[in-house]
Parts: C-alpha cells; sequence; structure tokens
C-alpha cells in the first residue's frame, strides 16, 4: 500500500489525527489565528497560546461549534495545515476516516465530508464513521457482538449519550453541556462571589486541577481583575466552591443517561448493567463526575485511561483490521 490512510476526530477544542504511515496520534488545539481578516497567523497549539492575549487585528476562534462545522473555510485550513505537517509537506493521495456525531443533521454530516474533499489534502476516498462506535473499539469493546454498550462522551462543547450494539448506535442523543459549560460556571461563581473576573484558560485549569488540589487540601490560587478596583489581583478559590458550582451540569448530564436507560430495549439494558457505563471524552475526568453519574444511575461506571484519544484510537482499528471495515460508510449519496 503506497498510499497513506489517516483517521480524523475533528472535537470542538481539539483535534485528533491519526496517521497510518507512522502510526501516531496528532492532538493538537482546534483553533485557529487570522490577521488582518485574511492572513493565517498561528493554527493548533500556538494559536491557544495566544488565545485571549491578542491585539483586535488578530481574531483567534474554534472553527467548530456543539460538535458542527461553523466555520468550513477556516476548518479546510487547519486540516490542510496539520495533514500537511504529518506528511511532512509532501501531501500524497490518502484514504481519510472521519468521525461524525450520530445525532446530527444530514446536512450537518456531510459537511464532514465536504469538508476533507475541499480541504486539498488528496482525498483519495472519504468514510465516515458514527463517533460512539469508534469510541467503543477505542476502549477495546468489541462493538460487532450483540452485547448492549452505553458510552457517554464528554466533550467541550456536546456530551454524547449512546448505547451500542451489533456495530451500530440502537440510541443516540446530543447535549449542548460540556467542558466549555464548566469553565463558564467556574467563571461566573468566582465573579459571583468573589467580584473577580477570571478568563477562559484560567477556568479550565482550575477545572483540571481540581482533582489534585483537593487531594492535597489546597486552594486554588486564580489571577484576575477586580469588577470594583479594575485592577489585576490574585484570590485563593476553596475546592468545595468549584465543585459546587459544577453540579448542575452534571446533573444535566446524568438525566440525559437516565432519559436513554428509560428508553432502552430491556435486553440491552440488562448488558449495560452487566457491563455498566463507559465515561469516555475530554471533560470526563473532571472531579466528582463519574461519581455522581454512578450514584444517579446506581451503575458501574468504567472511566477511560486516554479519554481525548479514545476515538482515534478507535478509527485507528478501523484502518488496521479489515474485521472492522464494515462500520464506516461512504456518505456521496447520504446513504450508507
Amino acid at each position: 500500500m503506497s498510499y497513506n490512510t489517516f483517521g480524523i476526530d475533528l472535537g470542538t477544542s481539539n483535534i485528533k489525527i491519526y496517521s497510518r504511515s507512522d502510526d501516531t496520534i496528532l492532538v493538537e488545539k482546534n483553533m485557529i489565528a487570522i490577521e488582518n481578516k485574511n492572513t493565517l497567523f498561528a493554527y493548533g497549539d500556538s494559536a491557544f497560546e495566544m488565545y485571549e492575549k491578542a491585539p483586535s487585528n488578530i481574531h483567534i476562534s474554534y472553527p467548530l461549534s456543539n460538535g458542527v462545522i461553523a466555520d468550513i473555510k477556516n476548518m479546510e485550513l487547519l486540516v490542510k495545515y496539520f495533514i500537511s505537517d504529518l506528511s511532512r509537506n509532501n501531501v500524497k493521495p490518502a484514504d481519510y476516516y472521519i468521525a461524525v456525531p450520530f445525532d446530527i443533521t444530514e446536512v450537518e454530516k456531510r459537511a464532514f465530508y465536504d469538508l476533507i474533499k475541499e480541504a486539498g489534502v488528496k482525498a483519495r476516498k472519504i468514510l465516515v464513521v458514527e463517533k460512539a462506535v469508534a469510541d467503543g473499539l477505542g476502549m477495546d469493546i468489541d462493538v460487532k457482538n450483540s452485547q448492549g454498550v452505553m458510552i457517554v462522551n464528554v466533550g467541550y462543547d456536546t456530551t454524547e449519550v449512546s448505547i451500542l450494539s451489533l456495530g451500530g448506535i440502537v440510541l443516540s442523543k446530543l447535549i449542548k453541556v460540556g467542558g466549555l459549560k464548566f469553565d463558564d460556571a467556574i467563571r461566573a461563581a468566582v465573579r459571583k462571589q468573589f467580584s473577580l473576573i477570571i478568563g477562559g484558560k484560567t477556568a479550565e485549569n482550575v477545572k483540571i486541577s481540581l482533582k489534585d488540589l483537593e487531594r492535597e487540601g489546597k486552594g486554588a490560587v486564580v489571577y484576575g481583575r477586580d469588577i470594583v478596583t479594575g485592577l489585576p489581583v490574585e484570590r485563593e478559590l476553596p475546592t468545595h466552591m468549584i465543585a459546587e458550582c459544577l453540579i448542575e451540569h452534571f446533573n444535566t448530564i446524568i438525566d440525559s443517561v437516565k432519559v436513554i436507560l428509560e428508553r432502552t430495549p430491556p435486553e440491552l439494558a440488562a448488558d449495560i448493567y452487566r457491563h455498566g457505563i463507559y465515561l469516555t471524552g475530554g471533560a470526563s475526568q473532571v472531579s466528582h463526575l463519574a461519581e455522581l453519574v454512578r450514584e444517579g444511575t446506581g451503575l458501574n461506571v468504567n472511566v477511560v485511561d486516554s479519554p481525548i484519544t479514545t476515538v482515534a484510537l478507535g478509527l485507528s482499528k478501523i484502518i488496521k483490521d479489515d474485521n472492522y471495515k464494515s462500520v464506516a460508510y461512504a456518505i456521496e449519496g447520504m446513504s450508507k
């Protein structure tokens, strides 16, 4: 096989690309910085470094929103540059497997296909894989057998709750709650209780470090702007305040899990009771989420070791193992 194969998982916050030729997964921020409206200034992690710090002539944005493509032109640019980086500036014809959420419209699904087609990456063949199916494979679950599997993927903008069986999706629900909502809740709580404005990156760092801070019995030290004086200040946030402000969003996720469980056929429900819920996605490791899901559903919760790359690992399995090729399908005429 002289041509390469890529597996792409476009997340709102991170883009994950598996390259068959060197068997690696690239993980970069799905972000682009455009200078003076038409010049590419930076992309990926380097664009994220500038986020919330750039002058007004440099516009930094996420081309994806709520799991779907919001800015196709910039997303095409990003895909082109990342594939070029992986190909060492020598882009050759290649096959592409792209993961898409299940609970989106056919037009939104088509946009993922068109994105690869128009990105100038010499796509020979473009196949689509449902994100939840790739998630299952990435967690070493044999998704092609008849047992029911429940996967809850908590991303940056969305949470996808899915039931899998026989290589397909029986039920799925996509809700607009994820890591970004957690960050916003932290920012709102800090503003309300401390009259302090903090940036999105600071809130994200607090959220990520919450588990370690609780274990060490320390507060989260943040820097921001005091609303009253307008001056930069340092504050220490108590961890219980951070944990409490996230509960409302955790409950929304738990309610969606319960809705799907109520609609699950009894035989599949029995399988899920035996195996538990699989929790993945970049925002799934936030402190207390897994235990609250466990308490709220009464089911065992399996937390994945590498939640950010689970889908990309699943795509790598589909690319390498002919046994799983059938879960990928072409989208030309929008029929499986």
